[in-house]
């Protein structure tokens, strides 16, 4: 059973910093042997090149007994913001505690999330976790996945994908945040695009991946304004990811898309958060799917 009391004697969780790294890396892969020590340093060394977010934790928290680390969790914190104003997000990424403290991984998390004002993510959820999740007030945000085929959606429309950059004319069409969103995540190495239809420009990030044992090339949506705006721009886009080898992308959502060709799978990649304002199916900017591949 978890334990939400105090920690015993020589048990207790703090934030983590750049002398832990060794320590957490070792425990990260006890955690998740399939992930070798070096892609946790290398983890850790991405977190280390994004700006910090006001006085929040740089990388995550540790569970440490007598001064050696049997647990910890990667906190990406990041701000976000939009008409309704800016808010800040944590993605939860990567739990691990030792077998031996696991009745104390509950108590670390309640720690980790205590802020009222941060909306927290949990993107790719274990299995073991499922039931924490629901303990702690995590709601659902996305409950499946569409997998579709955006060169089927091609009209006749002259619409156009361009790659963002920061000359470009049409950057001047978008928000400062959107504009923000598609340069940094350039340098995260997803396609960042702005899709001009109907001389509207559209913001679109996509995260090229692979699935199924690595067999089959993807693009994630990492961020579109909206489903509708996603229904729109897919014709172009199909026909932009085609001369590039590519035809399939993923997007999460509650349910069908109408418009998108193809298929919506239930409880595929569920999506989980908790606070004040649920980030939109379709929005991963800034979590672990883009920092770290996952």
């Amino acid at each position: 059973m978890a334990v939400l009391g105090a920690f015993p004697p020589g048990v207790g969780c703090r934030p983590f910093g750049e002398g832990d790294w060794e320590g957490v890396a070792d425990c990260l892969h006890r955690g998740f042997p399939e992930r070798s020590r070096g892609y946790w340093i290398e983890a850790l060394t991405r977190l280390s090149r994004r700006p910090a977010v006001a006085d929040f934790p740089r990388y995550g928290f540790v569970l440490e007994k007598s001064g050696r680390i049997v647990g910890a969790v990667l906190t990406l914190y990041a701000r976000h913001s939009s008409a309704a104003g800016e808010e800040i997000r944590c993605n939860l990424s990567s739990w691990s505690v030792d077998a031996e403290f696991r009745p104390y991984a509950s108590r670390m998390i309640a720690t980790v999330i205590l802020r009222k004002d941060v909306v927290y993510t949990n993107i790719s959820p274990s299995p073991g976790t499922l039931k924490l999740n629901k303990a702690f007030g995590f709601r659902l945000f996305s409950g499946g996945q569409v997998a579709f085929f955006p060169v089927l959606n091609a009209t006749h429309r002259p619409d156009r994908v361009l790659e963002a950059r920061p000359e470009l004319a049409e950057m001047a069409e978008l928000t400062d945040n959107e504009r923000y969103i598609l340069l940094e995540h350039a340098a995260l190495g997803c396609l960042a695009l702005i899709c001009v239809c109907d001389d509207l420009a559209l913001p679109l990030v996509l995260k090229p991946r692979r699935i199924l044992h690595g067999l089959i090339p993807c693009c994630q949506v990492v961020y579109c304004r909206s489903h509708a705006d996603l229904v729109r721009c897919a014709g172009a886009v199909g026909r932009f990811l085609l001369r590039r080898g590519k035809l399939l992308c993923l997007v999460d959502a509650m349910g069908p898309v109408a418009g998108l060709s193809g298929k919506y799978f239930p409880k595929k990649g569920l999506k989980y958060f908790k606070g004040p304002k649920s980030p939109s199916p379709g929005d991963l900017t800034f979590t672990e799917m883009v920092l770290f591949g996952s």
